[in-house]
């Protein structure tokens, strides 16, 4: 199987992480904080270590700002849900995956915020200026993509985060970074950003089932999910104490040890090597295709305002279809469709039967993607 569909989420894992997990899976997967016996020591000293990793990457306030999560979805969910009341506005963009959107659609269709939907250009980049334009008096949240799932188009997420800012205290700012952490360095503090949500399973080389949430000393959230936390039994509610406010249940220990050895991964070839790898290969199918004739493509083309994303349009063939032949009669794997993103789709028109997206990873090939424009050209050849 030749793997293009990172952006869903990384395959194949570094050989450092299939180790960590085998081996903390072996001989360190106890409760975390549970008991004081030495192996459920082991596993909440992983999840500090865990916490004090991403706080540098990040460069947080602090590693207990770092709350698990159980993806990136469920990240956002806390986020949006701990922050927001009755009568409160939301910024946001039409770029948003549905872990964004939905979310917030079924609020505002509550009747318990008021939402806009800021649009993007026509190169898929939103304009900090029309985010400050979109900003009332009732504002608490803005809430944007670091970069396109779709597109791959990395957003000014600094400059908004210094249009929240200006606004006063009362307005955060979330990012979604789930096309970005690991590939595109986030500084929280630079960057402004109040509230982060990421996965481990895509940039960061964790397996599935893993992310995380940082909250700035800025914002004010209330409990997601409460329950039992190992620390502080006696509390008749969730205690107060960050991270594990927002960490009620037993935490992915396995999957938060894993993450940490993509850590080990990334930090040891750099975001921009890896990013800059996926983008050329990116270039590369582009520049092929383009060449064959009967594709079109969306996004600018800037390689430096870009994640290693391009989604295409076959002119022979729905997009869907395309994506099962390569499947079945290649051995391709590619993500056709809506992407989870129809707003975005429907503002470039390719709603609904989507586009071809195509993300590939750190250890994809040249070759990789000349077998993907071969295959590609001989789908289309036989219209």
């Amino acid at each position: 199987m030749i793997y293009l569909d990172n952006a869903a989420t990384s395959f194949p894992k570094p050989e450092g992480v299939y180790r960590a997990l085998d081996r903390f899976a072996r001989t360190t997967l106890a409760n975390p904080g549970r008991a004081g016996h030495k192996m459920a020591l082991a596993a909440e000293h992983a999840l500090d270590d865990g916490r004090h990793r991403l706080n540098r990457f990040f460069n947080g306030k602090g590693p207990e700002r770092f709350a698990f999560a159980l993806n990136g979805t469920d990240a956002l969910n806390m986020a949006m849900k701990g922050v927001l009341a009755p009568g409160d506005h939301v910024v946001t963009t039409d770029l948003e995956h549905n872990s964004v959107s939905r979310p917030l659609a079924a609020m505002a269709e509550a009747g318990v915020i008021t939402l806009t939907r800021v649009a993007a250009d026509a190169g898929g980049t939103v304009d900090p200026a029309a985010v400050k334009a979109a900003i009332t008096p009732k504002t608490k949240l803005v809430a944007v993509t670091h970069a396109s799932n779709v597109l791959g188009t990395v957003q000014p997420v600094g400059e908004i985060g210094r249009v929240c800012r200006e606004a006063g205290d009362a307005v955060l700012f979330l990012v979604d970074a789930a096309q970005t952490a690991g590939v595109v360095p986030v500084d929280v503090q630079a960057m402004h950003i109040d509230l982060l949500a990421f996965p481990g399973h895509k940039g960061l080389f964790g397996p599935t089932g893993t992310g995380a949430l940082y909250v700035s000393p800025r914002a004010k959230v209330r409990a997601w999910r409460e329950g039992g936390t190992g620390g502080d039994s006696s509390t008749p509610t969730q205690p107060r104490d960050f991270p594990y406010f927002l960490e009620g249940g037993t935490p992915n220990v396995l999957g938060v040890a894993g993450m940490v050895a993509g850590l080990d991964f990334v930090e040891e070839r750099g975001p921009d090597e890896i990013r800059g790898h996926e983008v050329a290969l990116c270039d590369r199918l582009r520049e092929k295709l383009e060449a064959a004739g009967g594709f079109e493509f969306f996004g600018h083309r800037d390689p430096g305002r870009r994640v290693g994303t391009i989604s295409l349009r076959c002119e022979a063939l729905p997009a869907p279809e395309v994506g099962g032949i390569l499947d079945q009669a290649f051995d391709i794997a590619i993500r056709p469709g809506l992407h989870c993103a129809p707003y975005t789709h429907r503002a470039l028109g390719s709603y609904p039967d989507g586009l071809v997206r195509v993300s590939p990873g750190p250890f994809n090939t040249p070759d990789d993607i000349d077998q993907l424009v071969e295959a590609l050209k001989e789908i289309t050849g036989g219209i």
